[in-house]
């Protein structure tokens, strides 16, 4: 069934250029716990409780409940990990970061003891909401299904037949794959363009018929992937907040967003074959791709925190987040080197080496193409509650839908192939949040936290790509459950503080170097990567 709704896709896709995919939607989408080392250190469960700046981009209520004047600088150092494992062929790549990570302040007004508004507080904050670095990588051999090699040379065959296809039927001409003009038609897809002038693919013309494209496979592909992701998302939160009788607190966040996420992958598959000679041979190409989105976004998030009983300590926390409204640029260029046995003016095979380069093709330049991405709506409910001065317990539920997520073209119509893969591939997310914080004497702080968040791919999803997508690196990773734990401790002077806290997150993905949906075919075993990421944060901060 996802198969015929994905064709039916396809035909409405073809009017323009594909090149965003659900996949890096989703990586912008999706925010990591980051803030201030307390926040982090109870695990971001302080919606309910309140009193910290990092509540702004959760439970803007929060910022309510400051009654003196606050200022902090955050500062860390991660590292992230990823351990790929695919039939047995195992890697280990990591990535060392020092980070930036928060910077803000507030101002408590005091309105009046007995007035029932009681304080109205202004809050800025910045911090890092993504971090995207992450190297990868793998290697195996692809293997074959009923006799036929899997290759991402099927995935090329198969949008340029698709291309052609569609274009003799609408324009009753063929598409000519072999001028660098290929890559300025808007439909035709560059995964098929570079096959083909790769010497990749080979015509399979029937009659009377546009021309088909098999892919050039003479064994089975050793297969090596590499990639590396960089950059971040900087988020700017801008809060007005109230206290009313001590009792019911709201507040307001306005959110503005800097994107700049860059990536590069190479793909190589090498082929070794016998000939009739008796004489082994070997051939292959490498594809790399260079890929980057940036751009800006805003939200509005709206929060309530209320004391239902006068005389408990137990508080309720509301908050409803927006979509980011996202305008964003995907930048991308592509470069395929091969070394294929090729026949020469003779008729002999001879190791011809091929370069097609888009960079070149297009006159010095990358593609460029703009498109906006509406996220999920965010909806949040926690929980706090203190004993006395010595404990505080926070507890957070949060829910989005990504299938809900929208892609639309700039002038405002909806990119129909994006936001249908979203709702065939996407599904909701659900996140706990648990954190605690012990004060032995006044001063000193022990805390602990713990999220938990479900996938957010459902079983079946795959990127697969329109036969015009100018989309060239096919990997993608369904990535599973998250589970972070955190540890933390503060010390508080008179006036100054200061936090410290460790966060630890891992989760599982299944990741594939390409998605073939050809002759029954879909993709290779699934390589098993485990992802980790450790960070140590330190907070310093005056209250006064």
């Amino acid at each position: 069934m996802k198969k015929i709704t994905m064709m039916a896709l396809t035909l409405l896709a073809v009017a323009s250029t594909g090149a965003q995919t659900i996949y890096d939607a989703t990586n912008i989408a999706q925010k990591d716990l980051n803030g201030t080392a307390r926040f982090v250190g109870m695990g971001g469960a302080m919606g309910a409780l309140g009193g910290d700046i990092s509540t702004i981009a959760t439970n803007p209520a929060g910022i309510g409940i400051y009654r003196s004047n606050d200022a902090m600088l955050t500062f860390g150092y991660s590292i992230t990990g990823t351990e790929s494992n695919y039939v047995g062929s195992k890697f280990e790549a990591n990535k060392n970061r020092w980070n930036f990570d928060n910077a803000g302040f507030v101002l408590a007004t005091k309105i009046g003891n007995h007035t029932p508004l009681r304080y109205v507080n202004l809050g800025f904050n910045y911090h890092r909401s993504k971090s995207f670095y992450k190297n990868m990588t793998m290697q195996g051999m692809m293997g074959s299904i009923d006799n036929l090699y899997l290759s991402q040379i099927r995935s090329m065959a198969q949008q340029a037949t698709d291309a052609q296809d569609y274009v003799y039927h609408s324009y009753g001409k063929p598409l000519d794959w072999n001028s660098k003009d290929i890559y300025r038609n808007n439909d035709a897809g560059w995964l098929g363009a570079l096959g083909y002038q790769g010497a990749l693919l080979f015509e399979n013309r029937e009659e009377g018929y546009p021309d088909f494209y098999d892919p050039y496979i003479p064994s089975e592909a050793d297969a090596y992937f590499l990639s590396r992701e960089r950059g971040g998302i900087d988020q700017y939160n801008f809060n007005v907040s109230f206290n009313v009788n001590d009792r019911f607190y709201f507040g307001v966040t306005i959110g503005a967003y800097d994107v700049n996420y860059r990536k590069y992958s190479l793909y190589d598959e090498n082929f070794n074959y016998t000939w009739d000679d008796g004489q082994n041979y070997q051939e292959g190409y490498s594809l790399e791709s260079f890929n980057r989105i940036h751009g800006s976004g805003y939200d509005f998030k709206f929060g309530a925190i209320l004391r239902p009983i006068e005389d408990s300590p137990l508080r309720i926390g509301l908050a409803v987040h927006t979509p980011t409204y996202y305008k964003l640029t995907y930048t991308t260029g592509a470069l395929l080197n091969s070394d294929m046995y090729l026949p020469d003016a003779t008729g002999d095979e001879v190791l011809t080496k091929t370069t097609v380069d888009t960079y070149a093709a297009l006159d010095g330049r990358d593609m460029e193409r703009d498109f906006k991405l509406q996220t999920p709506w965010v909806f949040n409910a926690s929980l706090g509650y203190t004993i006395g001065k010595e404990v505080a317990l926070g507890a957070e539920y949060e829910y989005e839908d990504y299938s809900s997520m929208k892609f639309k073209y700039p002038y405002g119509d909806e990119m129909a192939w994006e936001t249908g893969e979203a709702d065939l591939c996407m599904k909701g997310v659900h996140t706990l949040r648990l954190g605690a914080e012990f004060k032995p004497i006044s001063s000193f702080s022990l805390r602990a936290g713990y999220n938990y968040s479900s996938a957010a791919y459902k079983d079946d999803a795959v990127k697969a790509l329109p036969s015009n997508s100018i989309n060239t690196d096919t990997d993608f990773a369904n990535n599973q459950a998250m589970n972070t734990f955190t540890l933390g401790i503060g010390y508080r002077f008179s006036s100054f503080y200061a936090d410290l806290a460790y966060k630890y997150d891992t989760y599982k993905s299944n990741f594939y170097p390409f998605y073939n949906d050809i002759d029954g075919l879909v993709t290779p075993p699934a390589t098993k990567v485990t992802n980790t990421r450790s960070k140590v944060m330190l907070t310093l901060g005056m209250r006064f």
